[in-house]
């Protein structure tokens, strides 16, 4: 394993020019170039464009506009209390419905608009002249008891060495980490890079230090854990070769491979299959923005530079850079090829996490809708308000989910006048359908996805997920209260607690 970057001496190709010759190697980098760079991890998108940054929560009209809904509401609970009840849950239910029905519609879209395919032979078809250098960064902290498995998963990948070059991204005080790697099998094709540490200490900060390193055209994200299908960067060059340049973005597959470990697992894995088998294809196949997935987004260098790169405040880089590419004009496409991760076996490190991915979602609507008008004019009326859907109303629908039940439990228990008098007719039906046709609806999605992907091994998940609404519904509460109290603060999620998988095990991609 070296500590510097290999200079590839093949001659550049139209297709690829060189551009290892005009990057740094940060073996060789002064001490004040690494803090430049640092600083330009840190601080690039907040300096260049400050309103697409996470830094500051909310600017100064989102904070008059929060403030004013909230004497105003105050004001009228005072005034007309129960008037003010009956406003409120009629627009929650008029939001939760909204919600239901586009995620009903994306479903639907994504059922007819499958992700891209490249067959086997189409991928090994491409010369090496015709393929691209390409720059994997592995972002990993704390992950000595995974690290170790991250030179069998590169040396799997079928791509050229002399233009592939991984780079794995290690905190510099994270000593337990660097030793692990450092003791690990020798390998000419993974580079440390020793990130100085720094406030804040997010992935993103660090993809952001080893961007300055990366020598390809064509990057991506893997985990210290992930598995990709051997042919996944060749497919996705293939992809890109067919696909118009306002396509900015491929995104893998992202499946579990430990599924069958406990009931929490087989949850989130059946999530998985339905939300990258089908809801993002479906997004694309309506042009909508689309909120990558942690790993295995390949995307073009030129322009991901060119878009500031990743938010290092923003916990859930990936869903806001996959909108950051939408207000920007470009498109995200998504492709059939799988990289196998480990699902959340624990149920407090699951909550940890997915209370950490609600708050990004909400970090980033903030974000992008700072300039509202601008954005709408960008991507279109009707991917502008599934962008606040899926965006704003993810966790705050989750949120409802445990009041609403709340309030459904009293009701069967001794049916109060009170209940009564906040669901008048016009608010009791559309909210009992709902619950009803709601609800029933993301069942049956969850039932079509496994019985489309022949995954009936988890009809028992697909049919006791609302017991998953309820930790959802923890974690989005947890996540919102973060949201005021310490927004940029990563919690980190622990991994390494399930076994590797075979070879063409469950869930993971078949041998080519």
């Amino acid at each position: 394993m070296t500590d510097q970057l290999e200079r590839p001496t093949t001659p550049a190709t139209a297709q690829a020019p060189d551009t290892a010759a005009v990057r740094p190697s940060p073996a060789t980098v002064t001490v004040a170039e690494q803090h430049w760079i640092l600083d330009r991890a840190i601080n690039g998108l907040r300096d260049d464009n400050p309103t697409r940054s996470a830094s500051i929560t909310v600017t100064r009209w989102q904070r008059v506009a929060l403030w004013t809904m909230l004497v105003v509401s105050v004001v009228c609970a005072i005034w007309q209390p129960m008037v003010t009840a009956v406003g409120v849950i009629a627009v929650c239910t008029l939001g939760y419905l909204l919600t239901m029905l586009d995620r009903v519609l994306i479903f639907r879209e994504g059922l007819n608009s499958r992700p891209i395919v490249i067959t086997d032979e189409a991928a090994r078809a491409l010369t090496d002249d015709e393929l691209p250098r390409y720059t994997i960064l592995v972002p990993a902290y704390g992950e000595l008891e995974v690290v170790g498995d991250l030179i069998g998963a590169m040396a799997a990948l079928e791509y050229p060495e002399d233009k592939l070059q991984v780079l794995l991204l290690l905190e510099a005080d994270d000593d337990v980490t660097i030793s692990a790697a450092r003791n690990c099998e020798d390998s000419d094709a993974i580079t440390i890079v020793l990130v100085p540490p720094a406030e804040p200490r997010t992935k993103p900060k660090a993809c952001n230090y080893g961007l300055h390193f990366a020598t390809g055209e064509v990057v991506t994200i893997f985990d210290a854990e992930d598995l990709p299908e051997p042919l996944q960067l060749r497919r996705v060059v293939a992809a890109f070769k067919d696909l118009p340049d306002t396509v900015a973005c491929v995104q893998a597959k992202l499946v579990y491979h430990n599924g069958h470990q406990n009931l929490l697992t087989a949850w989130f894995t059946a999530e998985y299959a339905l939300w990258f088998g089908y809801l993002l294809p479906g997004m694309m196949g309506s042009t909508s923005a689309i909120p990558l997935g942690g790993t295995s987004n390949h995307l073009r260098r030129d322009v991901l530079e060119r878009i500031g790169a990743w938010d290092p405040f923003n916990v859930t880089e990936d869903a806001d850079l996959g909108i950051r590419i939408a207000a920007n004009g470009y498109r995200t496409a998504v492709i059939d090829s799988s990289t196998l991760e480990e699902a959340n076996s624990d149920p407090i490190n699951w909550v940890r996490q997915r209370s950490r991915w609600y708050k990004g979602y909400l970090q980033t609507w903030l974000v992008q809708i700072r300039h509202p008008a601008r954005l709408l004019r960008t991507i279109g009326p009707r991917s502008f308000l599934r962008f606040n859907l899926v965006l704003a109303g993810t966790p705050v629908i989750a949120v409802l989910n445990m009041a609403f039940w709340l309030i459904t439990a009293v009701w069967f228990l001794g049916q109060p006048a009170l209940v009564e008098d906040v669901f008048p007719w016009f608010v009791y039906f559309p909210a009992l359908i709902a619950l009803v046709l709601g609800n029933a609806a993301t069942v049956f999605m969850n039932l079509i996805a496994l019985r489309e992907d022949d995954r009936s091994d988890l009809l028992t998940a697909a049919l006791t997920v609302p017991v998953f609404w309820l930790m959802m519904s923890v974690a989005a509460t947890k996540g919102m209260y973060q949201m005021i109290r310490n927004p940029s603060y990563w919690e980190k999620t622990f991994h390494g607690l399930a076994a590797k998988p075979d070879a063409g095990s469950e869930g993971g991609p078949a041998p080519s």
